[in-house]
């Protein structure tokens, strides 16, 4: 028998099995786009989140930036993405990755819903997102309208969590 360099198994961690239509998945209205927790940092021991995002036409973030890996996979429609300035556009099928600590935003210019998974790494963006988004019934019950007043609140609620996610929001 020889020494393996893999830790053994850990049979404290269970397999995790997404399913989208699943009731007890957390739904969050966050910037005016529709995220689900399909994957949660707590179910991975904090190595990464899944997040199946739904973004209306001009739907997106603000620029910011993370000490943290993020991956993109458009399921469907297009969106447009800023990275340190430079914009490409990825489509259905295409998946863009952002690295850590790099400025980007992401936005859907097109004039249809787009549909995404985005993959973070290290965990965490699915916790920040529960904290500063509104929880909606379902994965395409849109966002809830805010009038100015609790968009400057959203907006004060993610400035000021932003360092305890390791995030720092970017002025446009």
């Amino acid at each position: 028998m020889t020494d393996s360099v893999i830790p053994p198994d850990d049979p404290t961690r269970a397999l995790v099995h997404a399913r989208p239509d699943d009731p007890a998945l957390p739904h969050v209205a966050v910037a005016g786009n529709t995220y689900t927790i399909l994957v949660a940092g707590e179910q991975t021991a904090g190595r990464y989140c899944l997040i199946d995002m739904r973004v209306p036409p001009g739907g997106g973030p603000p620029p910011h930036r993370h000490d943290f890996e993020e991956m993109f996979t458009v399921l469907d429609g297009a969106v447009e993405f800023t990275f340190r300035g430079e914009r490409t556009v990825a489509r259905a099928g295409e998946t863009v990755n952002i690295p850590a600590n790099a400025p980007h935003f992401f936005r859907n210019s097109s004039g249809e819903p787009a549909h995404m998974l985005c993959m973070c790494t290290p965990a965490g963006q699915d916790e920040f997102f529960q904290r500063v988004g509104d929880r909606v019934d379902g994965p395409t019950t849109p966002a809830p309208k805010l009038d100015e007043a609790q968009q400057k609140q959203r907006g004060e609620r993610a400035g000021r969590l932003a360092s305890e996610y390791r995030t720092e929001m970017l002025t446009p």
